[in-house]
């Protein structure tokens, strides 16, 4: 059902160190406007592009000490111990809750970092940010120093896990489902009874976390970049994200202008199409994603009996999705059993075809496989390797939840009116039956508390390496697109014919991976945009 957009196994031999988190996160995430109450752009510490002062008591934060030592947290922890094998430290940078009450409350931001090898070529420090919102990133320096191959040695590989997440300092809403991304469902109760949901869930982050929420933001994220900057003694910082990561490290270019040095943005997010209804607007990419995909169940019909032709599959995910719209699907067995309605099937489709890889299909195949088995009655194992993840999407089990909630309604207020959701959903039925009620869902968002801030707008260039595939149903590839019109100074490196969100270094694509760490290793982006093509198999 993921998307093993991450850490899955590739075409090409790429080992990498994404927790399961990471995958969750970035499987569905990565997505109105209303009253905004703003709050002054803030000042941070010097460096190009600013005034050559410390403003607004942040000094004490850039020009903190940082105490790198073990990554090992506890007995248990193979992550820790996985960095440390591979030459990891790890540190907390301490950062303000509120950057305008920057002698308030503290909080820590985890950091880890994988030293440069190749000292007498060093470029600099990278910022690594695996998307989500929400996506840890702690982990990852062996992944991209393996993705950056040569080049990797010339940089301190820098992870981050943002503000509330994974080892900073920790928020958890107790919510009952890990993915707030469902469906409104086949009629008007199932709608009502999301809305009621969805109001559930905003008032129970709000009552548990108030205090933090506020501050819980992408513009908050990006100031703790540049803290993060300050203190490793970069005058300018290089910059890696993916998919939502896209538009944090876009957001830190137009805030912190000119302490950017290569940026490579892989999936890319436009801005102004960033709001709470993240994956509005993706309904076509998504259907050619399922489609090809089904083409490629038929082909191994023998293997998951779904359906001898692309057709006849679509026909099957067809009868899955009504079977659940008369009553749950029952999954599994035992504590392990999982009823699964006219909601959460489409999320589950959603979640599987954001990689076009062997591997990824396959996973895919085995989940609609026990799908249909329990659309006709029949008993069914759920696949070992699917629990976990069912666990936390479907019930909110094993990790904490509700920050990826917290940072997009933080950033973007949403429309306030649920019969705006229901007639978007309505218009949206005949052209988009699958889809359209879930892309165009209520959400928490239409329940939270207004941002403190306008979102970040692009008013200025920035020079970076924007990397897409024209068939990415996450963040498509229009969006990769329009921001790089609104960056002149960008360039694009088109992967054609992929259905696949997230490419360097994990897709094995040796033209896209070429190009990346071509950037990396000059500082010169291409001199004009560059086409590569999808290897056969």
């Amino acid at each position: 059902m993921r998307s093993h957009e991450v850490d899955d196994a590739h075409q090409a031999p790429v080992t990498t160190a994404v927790s399961p988190g990471a995958r969750r996160v970035l499987a569905v995430g990565l997505a109105l406007a209303a009253c905004f109450t703003s709050s002054p752009v803030l000042a941070a510490a010097a460096g190009p592009g600013a005034p050559d002062r410390v403003g607004a008591g942040l000094d004490r934060y850039y020009r903190q000490h940082l105490d790198w030592g073990s990554c090992i947290k506890g007995p248990d922890d193979t992550t820790g111990r996985d960095l440390d094998r591979a030459g990891v430290q790890c540190a907390d940078v301490t950062v303000p809750l509120d950057y305008a009450d920057a002698r308030g409350r503290t909080i820590t931001v985890a950091v880890s970092r994988l030293k440069a090898t190749d000292t007498r070529h060093r470029i600099g420090a990278i910022l690594l940010n695996n998307g989500g919102p929400g996506g840890p990133a702690l982990q990852s320096p062996p992944q991209a120093r393996a993705s950056m191959k040569e080049v990797g040695a010339r940089y301190d590989i820098v992870g981050f896990d943002p503000r509330f997440i994974g080892r900073s300092t920790a928020l958890d809403c107790g919510l009952p489902v890990g993915m707030t991304w469902l469906s409104a469902g086949s009629s008007r109760a199932g709608f009502d009874r999301q809305v009621a949901l969805q109001k559930s869930l905003a008032d129970k982050c709000r009552a548990t976390d108030a205090a933090v929420l506020p501050h819980i933001t992408t513009r908050n994220t990006a100031r703790d970049m540049d803290v993060i900057r300050g203190t490793l003694g970069e005058r300018k910082i290089s910059f890696l994200g993916y998919s939502y990561g896209t538009y944090l490290g876009t957001v830190y270019t137009q805030m912190f202008p000119g302490r950017q040095d290569r940026m490579v943005l892989d999936g890319a997010i436009n801005p102004s199409d960033y709001r709470p209804r993240l994956l509005k607007g993706t309904e076509p990419e998504n259907e050619k994603a399922l489609s090809d995909w089904a083409k490629w169940a038929a082909e191994h019909h023998g293997t998951y009996g779904l359906g001898r032709s692309r057709a006849e599959v679509l026909t099957t995910v067809d009868r899955i999705v009504a079977a659940a719209a008369r009553g749950p699907l029952t999954i599994g067995v035992g504590a392990d059993a999982f009823r699964i309605d006219d909601s959460q099937v489409p999320l589950l489709l959603f979640s599987g075809i954001a990689d076009d890889t062997a591997p990824a299909r396959a996973s895919f195949g085995e989940l609609l496989s026990v799908l249909a088995k329990a659309a006709e009655g029949r008993p069914t194992t759920v696949p070992p390797a699917l629990v976990p993840e069912l666990r936390y999407v479907l019930r909110g089990e094993g990790e904490p939840t509700g920050a990826q909630s917290a940072v997009i309604c933080g950033d973007v207020a949403a429309a306030r009116d649920p019969e705006l959701y229901w007639r978007d959903i309505e218009r949206n039925r005949t052209a988009h039956p699958l889809f359209g009620a879930l892309t165009n869902n209520i959400n928490p968002c239409a329940f939270w508390d207004s941002p403190r801030e306008e979102p970040t707008r692009v008013r200025r260039d920035a020079p970076a390496l924007i990397v897409a595939a024209t068939g990415d149903p996450r963040t498509t590839y229009k969006g990769s697109v329009e921001l790089h019109k609104q960056l002149p100074s960008s360039r694009l490196v088109t992967l054609a014919g992929a259905n696949r969100h997230a490419l360097f270094g994990r897709y094995g694509n040796a033209c896209v991976d070429d190009e990346v760490n071509r950037y990396l290793a000059t500082g010169k982006l291409p001199a004009r945009d560059r086409t590569c093509v999808k290897q056969a198999g």
